[in-house]
């Protein structure tokens, strides 16, 4: 159980951070098409929202890779990805819509486990001490 632990916490680390550095690289290849995105959803100060995005999708996609300070930045990433949830995924109605917002709380569960346990021993967080 031991091996299976050592690299499958590095593999969902890796997973996890693939989904936000692709979409945190999308952002910022159409920073004018993602402002207008998050003013469309009615949230003020859409340029401000859309640096949020871009620290939290690159930078945190990077960090969690890499396994560095992440029971400080799952929980932090958690937090981000309900609120996408919350403000992008909202209409029940839409089917898809209803799956992404479900997808984001499963992601969401994904941070909070590595935020309680760690990085595990594949990181810089272990190599830390």
């Amino acid at each position: 159980m031991d091996k299976l632990s050592t690299y499958s916490v590095p593999l969902g680390r890796l997973l996890l951070a693939t989904l936000f550095l692709l979409a945190g690289f999308g952002k910022a290849a159409n920073p004018a098409g993602t402002i207008q995105y998050i003013q469309s959803a009615g949230l003020p100060l859409a340029e401000v929202g859309y640096a949020i995005a871009l620290a939290a999708e690159i930078g945190g996609g990077l960090l969690i890779l890499v396994g560095y300070q992440t029971r400080l930045i799952a929980p932090l990433m958690a937090i981000f990805t309900i609120a996408t949830a919350v403000f992008f995924h909202n209409n029940f109605a839409d089917q898809v819509q209803m799956t992404m917002f479900l997808k984001n709380l499963a992601i969401a569960g994904g941070f909070f486990i590595l935020g309680a346990h760690g990085a595990g021993a594949l990181s810089i967080d272990a190599r830390r001490g």
